[in-house]
Formats: C-alpha cells, structure tokens, sequence
C-alpha cells in the first residue's frame, strides 16, 4: 500500500511539473502565438468530431458485447411464485432505459459531430422553447408514473398475506454475523420477544413468560415446505442487515429496535433447482474451475477443495460489520411432507427452557 502510494505521489508531482512547464511557455510567448496554438481550427473540430463518432461505435458494441458475454450471469428462473413478476418489471425497467439510452447517447455523439465548430458558422440561440420543455418533461413523467404505479401494484399484491390464509410465520433473527430462524409452532403464532430477554440458551430473547412462545422452534437452518406461503419477521440483535433470498427475488432490510417482513410461496424445491439446466451447467463450470485451483493448492501443499453443490442461502444484504461477508444461512427448500418430518424431529422453545432448568 506505502508503495502505491509513493507511486501516486510520483506520477501527481510529475503531472504538476508539466504543468508549470506550459504555464512558464506561455507566459513567454506573444499574444499571436498564444491564440494560433489555444484556439481550434476546423481540422480540430473535425479530428474531435470524428472521435465523438468512434467512441459512439465502441459505446455500442461493448453493451451488446457485455449483454452477450455476461448474459449467463444472471439469475435462473425464481424460485418463488411472485418472483416471475419482479422478474417482468426489471426486464420492463431495463428495457425501457434501454431504449432511451439508446437514442439520446446517439443523438449525444451525433449532434457533437454534426454541429461541430465551423470557421464562419454560428450557434442558433433560443431562449426558451415551450415546446421542447414540455415534450422532455411530460413524457418521462408519464414513462415514471407508469412504471411506478406498476411497481406499486406488484409490491401490493406480493406482500397482501390476507388473501391466503394457510400461511406460515418465520422469524428472521439476525447478528452480527450470523442468522437464526425461529418457527412459530403449532398455534402459528410466535411468542414475544425482546433483545433484553438473552441469558443462557435463550439466544433470541423469547420471553419465557409468554404461553405463545412455548412451542417456537429455533434452529440454525432454514427449511421452507415447497407451495406453501411463508411470512417472514424480522428483528435484528445490533445493527442493520438485510434479509436477501436473490433466488426467491426477496428483500428486506431488519432494522434494530423494529420489526419488518416479507412473505412469499417458495416454488422450487432445492434438489429441483440443483436437476435444472442452468444450475447443472453452472455446477459444472465452478467444479470446472475448483479442479483447476485444486492442482496449484497441492503443488503448493495445501489442501484441495472439494466439489461444488448448489444450496439456497439466505445473505446479508448490507456492509454490516468486518465478517459481513461470511453472514449466511443454508436454506433448504423440500415437499410439505418432508419438511413437516423435519420440523417435528426439533425440540421446541418450552422443552429447550425445561432442559435446562433440569440441567442447573
């Protein structure tokens, strides 16, 4: 780093030097010498104009290089029954910021070749022009507006839980730099919570006096039942995080002090996902590429790395902290009968309490 920045401060004092050196020049220059070689000619205008052109062209063909070459970066189909229409308003979105960009970058590059200073030609000056400013200012307000409203339509009908009433309660619990899940049991109903309330095992707070909280479920893994709607609350322990499920097309920041939620229907079972053409082929690549790092890691007598499978995960969305970047939660997506068995198999919250009381 001290050499980096050593480097910098080189180039920044020669930048400085030359600087001064055109500076000094032109002070001992006269008046007509000054402007024949400050002010553009015609064959400036033209070589600059002709640049403007050149780099439109190469502006062009790294966007659709990008789109072709990165294309495979994207996500693969969602794994969530609302994702297909977050899907729909971003490819919308895009495709609408597309087209603009499309014109007014090539209105940007051709009008700079186009009205190019000419010796002899002058600027047409307008002071004002009614309607020019109307047409660029209503028509992205209604573009906006549209794309707005329909925004607001997809969120309300994603985050509308009253319409299905067999929906299951989750919370997301997180800290720094981790995450817990507590399952609402039987009565679907979690029991209160607060930070002030961690001692011993109870390492999310459940109020122990609360008869709601009895059959919660804490675990450290998230399962999720395909095809059935979850709504997911979230407390955090310290500062902001932020919930992401990228397969699921979900967010949701969880704020300390408040809590937030999201809900959606996972459609996607996990080994479903791992069967899908996408995720083979990408399995495939890193497993590809792992392969390849292993050989330098036992010439180098280190330990090789194993194969690649797929999970879900559960992310932290936000810079939360130094290890925020290992703040992650595996999340297994089975059949409703496979994740009841599951479920079943987990002490619940009351036992949990007895045992240890037991224990002490």
């Amino acid at each position: 780093m001290t050499a980096f920045l050593i480097i910098i401060a080189i180039a920044l004092l020669g930048i400085t030097a030359w600087q001064i050196s055109k500076i000094f020049k032109l002070s001992q220059s006269g008046k007509k010498k000054v402007e024949e070689t400050q002010i553009a000619n015609n064959t400036d205008n033209k070589r600059n104009g002709l640049l403007f052109m050149g780099f439109m062209v190469l502006f062009y063909f790294l966007m659709a290089y990008s789109f072709i070459v990165y294309g495979d970066f994207y996500l693969p189909e969602a794994a969530s029954e609302h994702g297909s229409k977050v899907d729909t308003l971003m490819f919308v979105t895009v495709g609408v910021i597309m087209f603009v960009q499309l014109i007014t970058q090539f209105l940007l590059f051709y009008y700079s070749y186009k009205y190019r200073g000419e010796k002899g030609k002058k600027a047409l000056f307008y002071a004002d022009n009614d309607k020019l400013e109307f047409i660029w200012t209503v028509i992205p307000v209604i573009v906006l507006a549209g794309l707005i409203i329909y925004g607001l339509f997809t969120w309300t009908d994603i985050m509308d839980v009253s319409k299905d009433e067999d929906t299951m309660v989750v919370e997301i619990y997180a800290y720094q730099f981790g995450w817990k899940a507590r399952y609402a049991g039987e009565d679907n109903t979690l029991g209160k919570a607060n930070v002030r309330f961690i001692e011993g095992v109870n390492t999310l707070g459940v109020d122990k006096s609360d008869p709601y909280g009895k059959d919660d479920i804490i675990t450290s893994k998230l399962y999720l039942p395909k095809g059935k709607r979850v709504l997911f609350k979230m407390r955090s322990q310290d500062v902001l995080h932020s919930a992401y499920f990228p397969f699921f097309r979900a967010q949701m920041n969880v704020v300390p002090g408040m809590i937030t939620q999201f809900s959606f229907t996972p459609s996607i079972t996990t080994e479903e996902m791992r069967k899908s053409e996408y995720m083979v082929d990408k399995v495939r690549n890193i497993n590809r590429i792992r392969k390849e790092r292993s050989k330098e890691l036992v010439q180098e007598g280190n330990v090789p790395l194993d194969d690649y499978t797929f999970d879900y995960y559960l992310l932290c969305n936000k810079v939360c902290g130094v290890s925020h970047y290992n703040m992650q939660m595996e999340l297994v997506v089975e059949g409703k009968e496979d994740f009841q068995e599951w479920l079943n198999e987990k002490k619940t919250f009351g036992e949990t309490m007895a045992k240890e009381k037991e224990d002490k």
